[in-house]
């Protein structure tokens, strides 16, 4: 699983021209699954998206979680993470998982993130997306859990 997690200052999805999630401040997420990938990876990664310290405390250092923070989710079902560009000019997704096994592991992630007590918005899995976001610092990073 890998996840590309943006600091943000706001963001929202749309899907056919309805904003149909949006955040105040908080966390990006791009979310990519694999064939291996189980629900036990989802609760790994929200475990460390939930502590890992990258919001400024009161001296300008990242010290403070999202926890900390008090910040909100926008997770955003992303299969193009596992696209291959190592040949040719065209992509390869053969390592991303399909979508009946990805919507169940990502699910599983936001219900995770959920059950920690944050406010998770989301895109729609599976559809055109147009994502807005204000990065924060800019801040990104890439987690995975193999």
């Amino acid at each position: 699983m890998r996840v590309v997690v943006q600091r943000s200052k706001k963001a929202s999805v749309t899907v056919d021209e309805e904003i149909v999630g949006s955040i105040v401040k908080g966390f990006v997420l791009l979310v990519g699954v694999t064939h291996e990938d189980t629900v036990e990876d989802a609760h790994y990664l929200a475990e460390k998206i939930a502590n890992l310290r990258v919001f400024e405390d009161e001296e300008g250092k990242m010290n403070l979680s999202i926890l900390d923070y008090g910040g909100e989710i926008l997770s955003i079902s992303q299969f193009t993470l596992y696209g291959d560009c190592r040949k040719g000019r065209r992509p390869n997704f053969m390592d991303a998982a399909r979508p009946e096994h990805a919507v169940t592991i990502y699910e599983a992630l936001n219900a995770s993130l959920q059950e920690k007590g944050f406010k998770v918005e989301t895109g729609k899995f599976g559809a055109m997306m147009d994502v807005q976001l204000i990065n924060d610092g800019p801040v990104t990073l890439i987690l995975e859990s193999k």
